[in-house]
């Protein structure tokens, strides 16, 4: 049976679930608009991106306070990676706290780092270690969901596994998982519709898309993305994933079959941020290839799915990581030069802020926080002096 058939199939099927269900039946929400998508067709793509604001927060950003040691107190962990921020008072975890993830071990060695510490998000907060485990050895991805679930991928443990809030270890998830390069996660675009979580494979230099509900699975729909089979520190490829659901500063998507949604994808490697529009709607492996250079891109179901070139080059240089702002611009973290960059979902750049002058390569991660350009802030983390940072206006 061809791919092509078989993708119909499974709209077709899920299509008819849910309408023998009056429409509110418990169907994957990737299949379920997959069908949305191909009857609005054109009018569909044209909405996808995050609006346009040419408004910089960056630069409204000059007050630059230390939260704290990201140093683990237990085992001496260090090396901060990746940050998320908490939605919600559940279990251990309370609403606006962050979790960092550490990369190194106490003696410095990149991709030994097993700890997620958590932080209340306050100047000169003292962590407390919310998860340790070999399973997330390397430590270099965590994101959170509606439900206060974590969702934590190691480099060198080259898995997956959710945490739950209470900092216990539920499931470990692989395939097709070959090696993790950061994460991302994706709220529920309707009701019963599921969670997903994107990882981004520095192996491959593909992106796994996770669905949580239903139909729980994972594949690799895009591949393609330039890696440089680097080791620890230095591996680039597909790392700095940031989500966008049609609205922003509120905990999840507003509830709607036709909500327009996009993944942006930043890439050391070749120095670009893709976008992948209506990303939820990936079903089979491969539907997406990015070319060499990340600038052009074959898309199997176009109608669908499809990948776009936000920017390249300058002044790009080794992203890492990347947050979106409530007004739907994006932040981009530069490790070749520690530069933090902004730009719209069109890639006018509207503003560039070193955050570490030395020439160590220091800012891994990213996360924004707020619900206007008034009270927008940035979390960033510095490997370079083991701290978490929060620009404030």
């Amino acid at each position: 049976m061809s791919s092509n058939i078989h993708r119909k199939l499974i709209v077709l099927g899920i299509t008819l679930l849910v309408s023998a269900c009056g429409g509110n039946g418990v169907a994957p929400s990737n299949a379920f608009n997959a069908s949305e998508t191909s009857v609005q067709g054109s009018k569909a793509e044209s909405s996808g991106a995050a609006p346009t604001d040419t408004t910089s927060i960056l630069k409204l950003l000059t007050k630059d306070v230390t939260i704290g040691s990201t140093v683990d107190s237990t085992n001496g962990d260090m090396g901060p990676r990746a940050v998320t921020i908490v939605q919600y008072n559940y279990g251990k975890l309370k609403k606006g706290q962050v979790l960092v993830c550490n990369f190194e071990d106490s003696s410095g060695n990149a991709g030994n780092g097993t700890t997620i510490e958590q932080f209340d998000p306050v100047a000169s907060s003292k962590p407390t270690t919310f998860f340790q485990n070999s399973k997330i050895e390397g430590c270099d991805g965590d994101t959170i969901d509606a439900g206060d679930q974590v969702y934590a991928s190691g480099f060198t443990s080259k898995v997956m596994v959710s945490i739950n809030q209470n900092g216990k270890l539920k499931k470990t998830f692989g395939s097709p998982i070959t090696q993790p390069l950061g994460n991302g996660e994706g709220p529920m675009l309707y009701s019963y519709s599921p969670e997903l979580v994107f990882v981004g494979n520095a192996d491959t230099g593909g992106v796994d898309s996770f669905s949580f509900g239903y139909n729980t699975g994972g594949i690799e729909g895009i591949d393609g993305f330039d890696v440089n089979k680097g080791s620890g520190w230095s591996a680039l490829g597909p790392s700095g994933l940031a989500y966008w659901c049609g609205q922003h500063g509120k905990p999840s998507c507003p509830y709607s079959h036709h909500i327009p949604d996009t993944l942006y994808v930043a890439d050391g490697a070749c120095n670009a941020v893709v976008a992948i529009d209506h990303a939820s709607v990936l079903l089979l492996k491969d539907e997406i290839t990015i070319q060499p250079g990340c600038k052009k891109f074959t898309c199997e179901y176009a109608t669908h799915t499809c990948a776009t070139l936000v920017k390249a080059g300058s002044p790009l240089d080794k992203p890492v990581a990347a947050t979106l702002l409530p007004n739907g611009n994006l932040i981009v973290a530069n490790t070749g030069n520690n530069t933090l960059v902004e730009m719209t979902p069109k890639g006018q750049v509207l503003d560039t802020k070193v955050v570490d002058k030395s020439k160590k390569p220091g800012i891994f991660g990213l996360a924004a926080i707020g619900t206007t350009d008034g009270n927008t802030a940035l979390f960033y983390t510095d490997i370079n002096t083991n701290t978490l940072h929060e620009l404030e206006q």
